[in-house]
């Protein structure tokens, strides 16, 4: 794999985050000014409501931004999104832990709605958050698009969380819309409140997000698991390189700055603030989910010695990550090695006990193959280095 097919590979995963931008013929121009910009941010938003014409002339980032300083104002730190590292550049934005929804005012939640309905109605393709202008039009399959697992079950809760239903058996799905400035929960919550095309469009999505055979999570999906536990079900399908990228983005996800290929991937994400010099404090879910991860890993590694290995796992790996594979095959059963580094690397192994007595016939018939498919693999494989900047 080439430098240039490197650099393809994290424009791909890159997607995986957000689909790519559509120009939309009957979209009007956007031609608003940074004083015109600036004039929109220094609103009262307490007291004066804003002018949806304005409005339609800010790209997505700016409306999110604006949306950034009604709760800015009141010191909300954003997790995960890319409006916290812009209110950290504004001078009067002093972070409060402390916020609350309550805080905002009615006025203030007006103008949240109508910034909130011209970022939906930008959207290339409905996003949650994006469901209350959505209730009375029915959804398509163009127009919902293509999300991961966590996403399709945000969605369908949505749906009937605007009406005030609780998740008491999801304490994550409850938590995430309790930070939602427009929910109200209501205990007394029916379904029949449901209109005929609300329900059109639940069945949708139910359909759209049925789980598949395979798990669905994808990189970047990691800020929708901090107070969710992950399951093996969920990572089935996922090769190792999504693996490690999912396993490093616990990490990510509060700053931990990476070296390499790893520090260029998450470089480009909008929710990435990379904060050096401070310490990353897991939660013990987000432990717990990198320790599935990692057990995933290893189960993945240890069946190849009763399996035949499944191209799909080795999708876009390094190839120093498949040559340590292929080495790990041979360690299980003691083999010595003469290059240094892959003694090193046997001897890292947990297990490992070299045996100069070693031979290939130790080997079983899919152990034997696995090793073949590797080094077929390691011919055509980029290595890490054609990942970093000359």
């Amino acid at each position: 794999m080439s430098r240039q097919r490197w650099s393809a590979l994290l424009c791909a995963l890159a997607l995986l985050a957000a689909p790519p931008a559509r120009a939309q013929d009957d979209e009007p121009a956007r031609s608003i000014s940074r004083a015109g910009f600036d004039s929109l941010a220094a609103t009262d938003f307490t007291t004066r409501r804003l002018d949806p014409e304005r409005l339609r002339l800010l790209a997505v980032d700016e409306l999110a931004w604006l949306r950034g300083i009604v709760f800015g104002r009141h010191g909300r730190v954003f997790r995960n999104d890319h409006i916290q590292p812009w209110l950290e550049t504004q001078a009067w934005y002093h972070p409060d832990p402390a916020f609350r929804n309550s805080m905002l005012n009615d006025m203030e939640r007006q103008n949240l709605d109508l910034i909130r309905a011209e970022e939906a109605r930008q959207h290339d393709f409905i996003e949650p958050g994006d469901l209350r202008w959505w209730q009375d039009r029915r959804m398509t399959v163009d127009a919902l698009g293509r999300h991961s697992s966590a996403e399709w079950l945000v969605l369908r809760a949505e749906v009937e969380a605007i009406h005030g239903r609780t998740f008491p058996g999801e304490p994550w799905l409850q938590h995430y819309f309790d930070e939602r400035y427009w929910y109200r929960a209501d205990s007394s919550y029916d379904a029949r409140v449901l209109t005929a095309i609300e329900r059109e469009n639940l069945a949708l999505i139910d359909s759209l997000g049925r789980p598949r055979d395979d798990g669905s999570i994808e990189p970047c999906d990691m800020g929708l698991y901090e107070e969710r536990l992950l399951t093996t079900h969920e990572l089935r399908g996922s090769s190792f390189m999504t693996l490690r990228i999912l396993r490093n983005e616990v990490y990510a996800r509060h700053g931990m700055p990476f070296p390499g290929w790893l520090g260029d991937y998450f470089a480009i994400r909008t929710w990435y603030v990379r904060r050096d010099s401070v310490p990353v404090e897991l939660s013990p879910i987000e432990k717990r989910n990198v320790a599935t991860i990692a057990a995933y890993e290893a189960t993945l590694r240890d069946s190849l010695r009763s399996r035949p290995l499944d191209p799909g796992w080795i999708q876009d790996m390094f190839l120093e990550d498949a040559r340590r594979l292929r080495l790990a095959i041979y360690a299980r059963h003691g083999r010595v090695f003469r290059r240094k580094w892959e003694q090193d690397y046997a001897a890292s192994l947990p297990g490992y006990r070299a045996d100069p007595d070693y031979t290939d016939d130790r080997l079983n018939e899919f152990e034997r193959a696995n090793i073949a498919a590797l080094v077929e693999y390691e011919k055509t494989a980029a290595s890490v280095m054609d990942a970093v900047e000359g």
